[in-house]
């Protein structure tokens, strides 16, 4: 019996590196992409879609300022821990959110306003741009723009000490300019 368990012991340690299984731990997230509900989604979609695009994982999470705090406040304890290295929010209406994320993290937030309301995001890009002086959030423009947009800003802050991502945003670039017509 004990050589039976040794030999398949072995055939599964032989298995786990011919697949690198105990060489690198799987990828973590770098970027955490909050948003207050889960209707927002839509509008968030494209910064995970472009962090995924330029190689940076992201996680996506429905977190509220004012429904669901102490949620908020626990993930922000543990971000920087675990190796997220900017929070990008995206909140409308009172836009509470990515100032209150600033608030319990020394992490770069990036506020994206959401046109929620008979205002169309005027009363969000205002609420995240007024922070007060001390409690700083990149406020991006308002909708999916702003969603991509901090989505890049996300990618050129790691792109600072990360060789690999300054690359793909690089030629994120390069394509960009590339696709831009001489004439209409």
């Amino acid at each position: 019996m004990k050589e039976r368990l040794v030999a398949v012991w072995g055939m599964f340690a032989l298995h786990c590196r011919l697949y690198n299984l105990w060489e690198e731990p799987l990828s973590k997230p770098r970027v955490a992409v909050l948003m207050g509900s889960k209707n927002d989604y839509d509008i968030m979609r494209p910064a995970e879609e472009t962090l995924e695009s330029l190689g940076i994982e992201a996680d996506v999470r429905v977190i509220s300022a004012h429904r669901t705090p102490g949620r908020l406040v626990d993930f922000l304890g543990e971000a920087e821990k675990t190796g997220f290295e900017v929070v990008i929010c995206g909140a409308g209406g009172a836009a509470h959110l990515a100032g209150v994320a600033a608030a319990h993290t020394i992490l770069p937030v990036l506020g994206v306003p959401i046109e929620s309301s008979p205002l169309k995001g005027l009363d969000a890009l205002l609420a995240t741009v007024q922070m007060p002086g001390g409690i700083p959030v990149g406020t991006l423009a308002i909708g999916k723009a702003g969603a991509k947009n901090a989505a890049l800003l996300a990618a050129a802050i790691i792109a600072r000490k990360d060789e690999g991502i300054r690359a793909n945003l690089q030629e994120f670039r390069r394509a960009q300019s590339e696709d831009v017509p001489d004439r209409p």
